[in-house]
């Protein structure tokens, strides 16, 4: 194959990976909608706990194990690669093992200390997730560093449809058996992990035993960083619902009410987390595109193409997560009612205005972290990442510990959240510049934000209520916030040229 169409293929792969992962994200929305429905918001609330806390432990583990497989895939040679994948699957297996063992014997106590002793029985039920990930997602990371990665993204969407399909039949079922839904879902869920882990072996292969210079040590070393890196990626991404999960137990407690009113709470304030979600999902496919242009200029130590890429790439994630921002803050609560009913408009829609921003701020601070990975500053944004999981765990604890059983709870969790993503975020913006030479230029950032508040009051006070007349908003206020950055000279004729030559390519 040539090098043209090589790069070709690679380009259709990474297509292909980036339109798995846009799949998921609908896929999660349609996941998050009907969940609801099927377990009532407290059921959904409860499953919300559960799948919290198990997820700080399992994501790290599928994003670590495709990563370091793929490396290590990359670095074997043709007669060692065989034995090298036999090795690195016995290693997960065996590390799989003991963590969801672990998990299993101290989900009582996990339980206790999130305010959720109910759902023990669904979180001892994912532990078994934690084993089949340890095997299924080095398989992933083998396809991708054979960069198959139309195979990837083809078992990415199957994956994706499985689970949702486990969590949602799996309540249906347990509710019509008149059984607790969440551990129903947690039931299908681990039905599901295991089908794609089956489907995955048959058809990448469990390798064989045969020489590799592969040790564990360096294996090791390899894939920890990783590990730990993403486990504290994982606790800044549910700390906040995590804890407002006990808080709203112990208020629960104190008002001498049942715990389903706290589950109810739990609820509305992930369905909040779908929409402020989103950015930050968006904006990781930006990553896939600036990580190795950084990667390439920091090994040339070219500082003006490391000063440039990281201006684009800032500029060009700052003028996208504003235009999905202004859509959530101009119609939070109305999009709250249009999917998940008006009880959780009520509780969370207040919330959502400012978790908006504050999870803006975060989708920001995602390619911030990027852009220090990718400059070989690995262990400042460890620290950075640390050090906003401390802050937004901190700041919880100091609004929102001893707040009523009531939406005032969700709007304390909001605030802390909030103005701790922000910090954290201006931390890691003055590391990247420090680092690049480089960041975004004021009047930018200026200039989107008095986009976003326009374009955000336009759809707060210029639509009347009504179901389709909010799908009609959303629609439009994007399109008002990019005719405001026009007509404010963000955006020009120069930009349209970048967005023609990146389709043709």
């Amino acid at each position: 194959m040539s090098k043209e169409d090589s790069t070709r293929s690679t380009g259709r792969g990474g297509l292909a990976v980036a339109g798995a992962k846009l799949y998921f994200i609908l896929l999660g929305l349609v996941q998050q909608i009907a969940l609801p429905k099927v377990l009532g918001l407290d059921g959904y609330g409860a499953l919300s706990r559960v799948l919290s806390i198990a997820s700080i432990t399992y994501n790290p583990i599928t994003t670590m194990s495709i990563q370091a497989v793929s490396r290590t895939v990359v670095q074997a040679g043709p007669d060692e690669l065989p034995g090298t994948v036999r090795k690195v699957l016995g290693w997960h297996a065996c590390f799989g093992l003991v963590l969801s063992l672990a998990f299993a014997l101290l989900s009582p106590q996990i339980a206790e200390m999130a305010g959720a002793g109910h759902v023990e029985t669904p979180l001892r039920i994912l532990a078994a997730v934690l084993f089949i990930y340890s095997l299924y997602t080095p398989l992933i990371g083998i396809a991708n560093g054979q960069r198959r990665f139309m195979l990837q993204a083809a078992f990415d969407v199957t994956s994706a449809t499985l689970r949702t399909l486990g969590l949602i039949i799996g309540a249906f079922t347990a509710r019509r058996l008149s059984q607790a839904g969440p551990a129903g879902s947690a039931l299908g869920f681990v039905v599901s992990a295991t089908l794609v882990l089956f489907i995955a072996a048959g058809v990448l292969g469990v390798g064989r035993a045969g020489a590799t210079r592969l040790s564990l040590g360096r294996y090791v070393s390899l894939a920890a960083p990783l590990l730990f890196g993403q486990a504290l990626l994982n606790l800044l991404f549910q700390a906040d619902l995590t804890l407002l999960g006990r808080f709203a137990s112990h208020a629960a407690e104190r008002a001498g009410e049942p715990v389903s009113r706290a589950d109810a709470l739990v609820g509305a304030y992930r369905a909040t987390q779908l929409f402020s979600f989103l950015p930050y999902q968006i904006l990781i496919a930006i990553t896939f595109i600036l990580f190795p242009m950084l990667a390439s200029a920091a090994q040339l130590k070219d500082r003006e193409a490391i000063a440039r890429y990281v201006r684009t790439g800032m500029r060009l994630s700052l003028i996208i997560a504003g235009a999905m921002v202004s859509v959530t803050l101009g119609l939070a609560p109305r999009l709250l009612e249009l999917l998940f009913g008006s009880e959780a408009a009520l509780l969370g829609g207040r919330a959502l205005s400012l978790l908006s921003l504050g999870f803006g701020a975060f989708a920001i601070f995602g390619i911030l972290t990027t852009v220090l990975n990718s400059l070989g500053r690995e262990r400042e944004s460890l620290l950075v990442t640390a050090l906003a999981v401390v802050i937004v765990a901190g700041l919880c604890f100091t609004r929102a510990h001893e707040g009523n059983l009531s939406e005032q709870l969700l709007w304390l969790t909001a605030q802390a959240t909030s103005t701790g993503l922000v910090v954290a975020t201006s931390i890691a913006a003055y590391l990247v510049w420090r680092a690049a030479g480089g960041l975004v230029s004021p009047w930018t950032l200026a200039r989107t934000l008095l986009a976003l508040g326009l374009a955000a009051a336009l759809g707060r006070f210029a639509f009347p209520p009504g179901k389709m007349l909010t799908l009609v908003a959303a629609a439009v206020i994007p399109c008002v916030y990019l005719a405001l950055l026009i007509g404010l000279r963000e955006l020009g004729r120069a930009d349209l040229e970048v967005l023609r030559k990146v389709a043709k390519r």
